[in-house]
This record gives C-alpha cells, structure tokens and sequence, in this order.
C-alpha cells in the first residue's frame, strides 16, 4: 500500500491500482482527487470536506463514491445514492479497501462552540484516520495519521492520545496551519524523542511512502 500526503489533512492511499482519499478538504490541492475511485470524508468543516471537488470527482468518474457521515452526506444530496452515509460501528468496503468506522463527535473546541459529528476510519486494519478527534479504535492501529496542529488540541493531549492509541508509527496531518518553524516543533515533541516514544514522519504535500 502507497500513503500520498497532500495539503492539511487529506491523504491518498493506492494499491493494485485502486485509489482512495481522505479528507480532501478546501485547504487540499485539486490533485489529490485525480484518478482516485472513492472518497471518505470524517466531517464537514471547510479544511476536511470541499463539496466543489466531489460533486467534480462524481462528475468525471460515474463509479466513484463517497462515504462519510450524515452532516456531510446531506450537504451532497443532489448527488444521488453515490454518496453513503456511514456511523459508528459500520464496515464496507471503498475502492477495495476495507474500512471500519469509529467515533461519533468532535473534538471539543470550547463549551460555547457547539461540536460537530465526526468518524474516523479504520483502513485494512491498518491505517486510521480519526478527522479531528481523539478517538481511540478498540483494535490495534498499525499506522495512525496524528493531526498535529488544531484549535481543538495541545501537545499534552495529543501525546496522551498516541500512547492510548498506541501505533507502531504515526504520519503528520493537519499541519496546513504552521510554518517552518511550527513543523519542527510538532515534529519533535510529538516524535519518538518527545514523551510518547512513537516515530513521527512528516510528509510534505506531494510525497508518498510505502506501508
């Protein structure tokens, strides 16, 4: 399996020629979306969800689908059953990826903010992706994608998280916010110097990496 990171939190994975993308949201370069088979969406904030560059990928490719969770699903109504609604629990597969659902909200921002619904997915048992959330699956995560950077999160939490979690490895996301500078120190806090332990790799937009 090929992980593609591109801009904030989106991520590709291929394998046997089958693309599938996650979170290809507005801060996401259109080509993230090329030639891809299926889409998974974990919730409907601008930098995650991107409503234009689906209903153009629905558009090009009469066999692509979309799945993700009721908020976003209804913002793509008018594009017909392509689009499935998934919740916690649920399993299906996605461009020949199986993938497993979890969580249900997300993360909080603070008390006066309401918060929005959102799931993670589990990719071939392998690969998780929990959208903006501290979502721990209640099976071994091989790979974990750790949104580094967020208004709903500080390095304690977030280091934390990856020991409950515990991974073998985790790939940056959601880092579209920081400069050079942020990068780094993300990079060391978060990596296996800082106090969880865990190798941290961080992709730039374009690079990709066997798994």
């Amino acid at each position: 399996m090929e992980l593609s990171k591109y801009g904030h939190a989106a991520v590709a994975l291929v394998r046997d020629g089958r693309r599938l993308v996650v979170d290809a949201g507005g801060m996401t370069e259109d080509a993230a979306l090329v030639g891809a088979h299926a889409a998974l969406v974990t919730h409907e904030h601008f930098d995650h969800f991107d409503g234009q560059k689906l209903r153009a990928a629905l558009a090009a490719d009469p066999e692509f689908e979309v799945w993700t969770n009721a908020a976003v699903a209804t913002q793509l109504e008018d594009a017909g059953p392509r689009v499935h609604i998934v919740g916690a629990g649920d399993e299906f597969t996605a461009a020949g990826f199986t993938v497993r659902v979890f969580g249900e909200w997300h993360a909080e921002v603070h008390q006066d903010i309401p918060r929005v619904g959102n799931v993670g997915f589990l990719i071939d048992g392998s690969v998780f992706h929990p959208g903006d959330a501290f979502t721990v699956p209640d099976e071994p995560v091989s790979t974990l994608l750790l949104p580094v950077h967020g208004p709903w999160s500080r390095v304690g939490q977030l280091v934390d998280w990856v020991r409950e979690v515990e991974p073998n490895r985790c790939f940056a996301v959601h880092d579209g916010a920081l400069n050079d500078v942020g990068l780094a120190m993300v990079d060391r806090l978060l990596g296996e110097h800082g106090p969880s332990g865990t190798a941290l790799t961080h992709l730039r937009p374009g690079e990709h990496i066997e798994l």
